[in-house]
């Protein structure tokens, strides 16, 4: 038994790993400057529930009795709790050391990309428990899935030889795996560009030692050099690769369609979905796994949170939450959200100023190409979460090219979003909150449900 603590244990990541170490047997201690400033107050609770111990991010938790400090890429040396533990000599590890360390004392899958990979993780996990193999779980988002005695968690802890992870390539992480099966769902820019993110992806399945999945239809994964024995494509326009979806219908909230001919339904809606449940089902293959099973499993599945979830309807207007983070990301939800009718009005809070300057291009090609007279576009400022990050740019920067090509964009105050969409929003229009890394994104949602609902 060890003593741990983690600096920044409120991250959705962070607070799995701390969760999985308290569970089996360790004492866990932390620190979130979120919970200082009283928000991301579900996770907190959701902590000591768990009997982790939190204190103030002001060193006052860091001891001689630590065995180890665990940091994220978000923390930043200059915190007190840091500073102490370097004061006192404490070793000091990434989250990912950690996570990495887990994997490698099961049968690892590792799930990769882009894109997707949260529900990926999250589905391979579901169809595991539905087959009875009671799979380790720890994921970036939280499974709306229950299983056992479990509450909606982004841990699984399951008994069995497997464990399934999201492998975040964002911070090179990626590079501390070797699963035996590995997942690769898409490339595409993020908060790398796309030749520093290629390799680590290479590597990443020049690793894997028992089988790989990957996407036929995305053209850079496609460029990866896949040696491997087996090697399970996925695709919705190739009929020729291992796993292929046709004959596709999209109703209001589910999908059907089939997958080498056996017909499949997924509740939840979006062709990258099913992308997300071939490349599910090609894991669980390689796990032992048939198709057949998969398939049923998948018609139980009820997602993640903050993947197109619904968080409620006031006046028939419907407020959705959504990760989206990346043009991709955001062009997926669009798309999906675009095949029902009713105005969209997109609320997007930039997930940090270097991702924003980085993507910033792409993002205004895309939403140039995707905006039509049917969605509204309203930006709040860049989500700061502390530190000495450049603030060279801003939400207007995206709006006021916008509106140049006549779309219809605006940039809001957050704290006046509730007010303004409730002025501007009408029956039948869903109002989509997407963003990534703020956690109280959620909490907005349900505030303009709140407004809404006044009289």
């Amino acid at each position: 038994m060890a003593t741990f603590f983690f600096c920044g244990i409120g991250g959705i990541g962070m607070s799995a790993i701390a969760l999985y170490l308290k569970k089996t047997g360790h004492v866990v201690c932390g620190s979130d400057r979120s919970f200082d400033q009283h928000i991301n107050t579900d996770m907190q609770h959701r902590l000591e529930k768990a009997g982790i111990i939190l204190f103030p991010q002001d060193g006052s938790g860091m001891n001689e009795h630590i065995d180890v400090v665990v940091v994220s890429t978000a923390v930043e040396s200059r915190i007190p709790d840091i500073q102490k533990a370097q004061e006192l000599n404490r070793p000091i590890r990434r989250r990912a050391e950690i996570l990495a360390d887990i994997l490698h004392t099961h049968v690892g899958i590792a799930v990769g990309g882009t894109s997707g990979k949260t529900t990926v993780t999250a589905m391979v996990n579901h169809i595991l428990c539905f087959a009875e193999q009671d799979p380790l779980m720890i994921n970036g988002g939280l499974s709306l899935n229950t299983y056992g005695t479990d509450d909606i968690s982004n841990l699984h802890l399951g008994q069995g030889k497997l464990c399934v992870i999201e492998a975040d390539e964002s911070d090179g992480s990626i590079n501390l795996y070797t699963p035996a099966i590995s997942v690769v769902t898409n490339i595409s820019l993020d908060h790398k560009p796309i030749h520093e993110i290629r390799p680590l992806f290479q590597n990443f399945l020049n690793r894997t030692t028992q089988g790989i999945v990957t996407n036929a239809d995305d053209p850079e994964t496609q460029t990866l050099q896949i040696t491997h024995p087996h090697h399970i494509r996925f695709s919705l326009n190739d009929p020729t690769v291992e796993l292929f979806a046709d004959d596709i219908c999209i109703f209001q909230k589910d999908m059907t369609f089939k997958v080498n001919g056996q017909k499949a339904r997924l509740p939840m809606i979006g062709r990258h979905n099913i992308e997300n449940a071939l490349a599910a089902l090609g894991a669980c293959q390689l796990a032992g796994v048939s198709l057949e099973t998969g398939i049923m499993a998948l018609a139980s599945f009820k997602g993640t949170a903050r993947r197109m979830q619904t968080l409620g309807t006031e006046k028939n207007i419907t407020v959705i939450d959504d990760y989206a983070h990346n043009p991709a990301k955001i062009h997926a939800t669009l798309d999906a959200l675009s095949t029902l009718p009713g105005r969209l009005i997109c609320v997007f809070q930039p997930h940090g100023f270097a991702p924003t300057r980085l993507m910033k291009e792409e993002l205004l090609h895309m939403l140039k190409q995707t905006l039509n007279q049917n969605i509204i576009w309203v930006m709040p400022d860049i989500f700061y979460a502390g530190g000495t990050v450049a603030q060279d740019i801003s939400s207007q920067d995206i709006i006021s090219p916008l509106q140049e090509a006549g779309k219809q964009a605006f940039y809001v105050p957050r704290t006046e979003i509730p007010t303004y969409l409730k002025q501007i929003a009408q029956a039948g229009d869903r109002i989509i909150i997407m963003g990534g890394r703020d956690n109280t994104l959620t909490e907005l949602g349900y505030s303009v449900l709140t407004t809404l609902k006044e009289n």
